[in-house]
């Protein structure tokens, strides 16, 4: 089985945290959550071994990429106030980076209802998890209009005219010239709400715009 490779890897910026112990950066993760390296670095770190055990796991390999994407945007959230101290391994000692990423993983596999193929709308190789959580959290940021007009158009692909008629259907007063304004401001202040850094990491060779970026 190959293991997928991910380009940010050989990215300076994340390239210059190597040297990092993983509590190191653990800890500016967690005191520094307005900047997005040190969780891609994490990242970096351990995902051919959370993608291994993943894959050997989900017979199928677009489910396997989705579980890991989504275990990822799970991690993303576990790790801000994950306390390695108040664990310890099977030996008494402190429990390691690597070991709590292991146990979790397979929580997720364990307990994992998987969508069916035909409806999972998201690519690896279009959007790397650290990516895609910075994506989804960026969503969250926008007004609820705006974030309805997204997702429809970047998860449902329809088209403006498409768009409109539902929400007028909804009792929305809005035209397709409205929708394609709001869609417009919609990316604009999705790719201004990332973290600098992540813009730096990932946008030079990745947009915003791409299709199946934002997975239902």
């Amino acid at each position: 089985m190959q293991t997928p490779q991910f380009p940010e890897s050989n990215h300076p910026i994340v390239k210059s945290l190597f040297p990092l112990s993983d509590q190191e950066l653990l800890t500016l993760f967690q005191t520094h959550l307005e900047q997005g390296k040190y969780f891609t670095a994490i990242f970096c770190r351990y995902a051919q071994i959370v993608y291994s055990l993943i894959r050997h796991s989900v017979r199928s390999p677009v489910q396997a990429d989705y579980l890991f994407a989504d275990t990822w945007r799970y991690l993303f959230h576990e790790l801000r106030d994950l306390d390695l101290r108040e664990g310890s391994d099977p030996e008494g000692g402190n429990l390691s980076l690597q070991n709590w990423l292991i146990n979790v993983t397979a929580i997720r596999i364990n307990e994992a209802t998987l969508p069916p193929v035909e409806s999972i709308h998201y690519s690896l190789k279009t959007a790397s998890p650290p990516f895609w959580c910075y994506v989804l959290q960026s969503l969250d940021q926008l007004a609820p209009l705006i974030r309805l007009v997204v997702l429809m158009a970047q998860t449902f692909h329809w088209s403006e005219t498409r768009i409109a008629a539902y929400l007028q259907a909804e009792g929305e007063a809005i035209s397709p010239a409205q929708v394609r304004s709001l869609l417009n401001k919609g990316y604009q202040t999705l790719e201004e709400n990332l973290p600098e850094d992540i813009g730096e990491i990932y946008l030079q060779k990745t947009s915003v715009f791409s299709e199946d970026l934002i997975p239902s």
